[in-house]
């Protein structure tokens, strides 16, 4: 199996729900704006009428800034579509053009009757089950046995095809997991479930029924588990972790063939899997999917064909010139650095305050134990030769390149943490906040001592750069909106000139100088790269060639001239800078 991106420059490329028209399968809708983390991106509906070669946008009102959960074609009248997003349930009568909103409560799931039309809808909301029976025009609420009295986390549901009174509903509310079935119009709670995390439910939670058995489901969680009814006994397999037969967790979404339902199709973190025998063994389908979600990106000086990219729940990767990554630590792959005064000295992060370092470029990696702060869940991490910083509530740093650590107060305020980190050398770090506080740290000699400088803006500071050919010149990203998105400082930080002419209003992640030319500057932005040459007096798009994807992180090769771009769900570019 090979794959190719279609969608590369659509508006957005976070995609929340897909869906066929039952009645013509070229035809083809997609939500964008995923609802799970990335409603921001969201850019409406697309329709394709090739199957899925070529894309347009079918409907951009009312779905900017919304987040797709599912999408669903009616199988009675192809005109007549429903989605399940964070804002509530639309339906749209006339192939997607325009939409209504028809109930304004968080949805996640739709579920509709094989016959369609005014047959049962069942669909899941913030606020429990309901029901329609007159294609959602209006709602019923359905009362569930024995539900919890806390709100749910997630509910999901799924009936069986051949026998539509068949229906599964799967909930995560407080640390429970909850499953009813339907048979008929009784719904009855079932209480022998598998041992499964709920913690992840708003992010990773599906039911999927067997489409022609009504004695089989999947649940989806962390792991996924196929579950088997016997008379009136439940028996529970985990079908993806299971010893050499495992695939990656979080799982997202599971569809089965149209012709043999014994094969099925895993969606999660990881990327597709197939099973031909109901998940008792998988064979991987992401050779050339290029979707990686990357965070931050660290170089060897010598040669940009030497990177290091921390991905989200995929690990840490490593290119040496080939298309092919190696793959040199597992879990989250967080911020990550190069000792630019040794680069066979590397460091790598997994989430949170952790740090591990390799003196052989990521081949082995020694624990390097750094105590344990509030932080983000990727938090920044700067290296200047033996200078190794990890920002959080407290700055944590190490003069020696590993332990001992010493915790610095930063003085925040409750809620306060740090996103952004630069050093100038390897006695003076910058560091920017979630509220816009910036501070410099300097080393006395004999201790760390901190500055506060001029805040550029009270919102959430996401990169910092400092101009090589000048210390004092600062810049700083922001991706927090309400105002100019790019800041630039002639005075160490005393003072600050918004550079906002020819940026589009929506959050910068990224910020780099060249260094031979000081008044060329890059800054990525949730879609595309900006440049400027005058020093922020104008941008223009630097985006040729480069998807429509979040770009979160830049790095310009000094000695090569080389610009690489980490995506957020396209992997890395690059591009040559005369």
């Amino acid at each position: 199996m090979t794959w190719q991106p279609r969608t590369d420059f659509m508006p957005s490329l976070a995609i929340g729900a897909i869906t066929f028209d039952p009645t013509a399968p070229k035809r083809v809708y997609a939500g964008s704006g995923e609802g799970n983390f990335y409603s921001n991106l969201g850019a409406g509906v697309y329709r394709s009428g090739d199957g899925g070669t070529t894309w347009a946008v079918v409907a951009s009102a009312p779905f900017i800034g919304v987040g797709f959960y599912d999408l669903v074609v009616d199988p009675q009248n192809p005109k007549v579509l429903y989605a399940a997003t964070t804002n509530g349930f639309y339906r749209s009568t006339n192939s997607g053009v325009s939409w209504s909103l028809r109930r304004p409560v968080k949805c996640w799931d739709i579920s509709v009757h094989p016959r369609g039309g005014s047959a049962e809808l069942l669909t899941t909301f913030a606020d429990g089950l309901f029901v329609s029976t007159n294609t959602g025009t209006s709602f019923t609420a359905v009362a569930l046995p024995a539900g919890p009295s806390t709100a749910w986390a997630r509910l999901a549901v799924d009936r069986v095809m051949v026998a539509p009174d068949v229906s599964y509903v799967f909930g995560a509310a407080g640390t429970i997991a909850y499953l009813w079935r339907r048979s008929g119009t009784t719904w009855t709670k079932i209480a022998s479930l598998p041992t499964l995390s709920v913690n992840q439910a708003w992010y990773d939670w599906y039911v999927a029924a067997a489409p022609d058995n009504k004695g089989l489901v999947y649940l989806g969680a962390i792991d996924a588990y196929r579950g088997s009814l016997r008379g009136s006994a439940w028996t529970w397999k985990d079908v993806t972790t299971q010893g050499s037969n495992s695939i990656h967790p979080d799982q997202h979404c599971l569809t089965f063939s149209p012709s043999n339902s014994k094969i099925i199709y895993a969606g999660n973190d990881g990327g597709i899997y197939r099973s031909a025998n109901s998940g008792a063994s998988w064979t991987a389908l992401n050779k050339g999917l290029g979707i990686t979600e990357m965070e931050y990106l660290a170089s060897d000086p010598n040669t940009w064909k030497w990177l290091m990219t921390g991905t989200q729940d995929n690990g840490t990767i490593r290119f040496t010139g080939s298309t092919v990554w190696d793959h040199i630590a597992d879990g989250d792959g967080g911020d990550c650095g190069v000792n630019q005064l040794n680069p066979n000295t590397v460091y790598h992060s997994y989430y949170y305050v952790s740090l591990e370092r390799s003196n052989n470029k990521g081949n082995t990696w020694t624990i390097l134990s750094p105590p344990s702060v509030p932080s983000l869940f990727y938090p920044p991490v700067e290296i200047f030769g033996s200078t190794v910083a990890i920002g959080a509530t407290s700055l944590v740093v190490t003069r020696t390149g590993g332990p001992p650590w010493t915790t610095v107060s930063l003085g925040l305020s409750s809620g306060e943490v740090s996103t952004a980190m630069r050093e100038i050398d390897a006695n003076t770090i910058l560091i920017g906040t979630n509220v816009g506080r910036m501070l410099r740290v300097s080393w006395t000699g004999t201790t760390w001592s901190k500055v506060v400088l001029t805040s550029p803006a009270p919102r959430y500071i996401s990169c910092i750069a400092v101009d090589p050919s000048n210390p004092q010149r600062f810049w700083v990203t922001l991706s927090q909106v309400g105002g100019a998105m790019v800041y630039r400082s002639d005075n160490a930080g005393t003072s600050w000139v918004a550079s906002t002419t020819g940026l589009p209003s929506i959050p910068m992640n990224a910020v780099v100088v060249d260094p031979a030319s000081y008044k060329r500057v890059w800054v990525a932005a949730d879609v595309g790269v900006y440049q400027t040459l005058n020093m922020g007096g104008a941008w223009a798009p630097f985006s040729n060639g480069l998807p429509n994807a979040m770009a979160a992180d830049l790095l310009f090769h000094k000695q090569d001239r080389m610009l690489v771009c980490a995506t957020r769900n396209r992997g890395a570019w690059v591009m040559a800078v005369p």
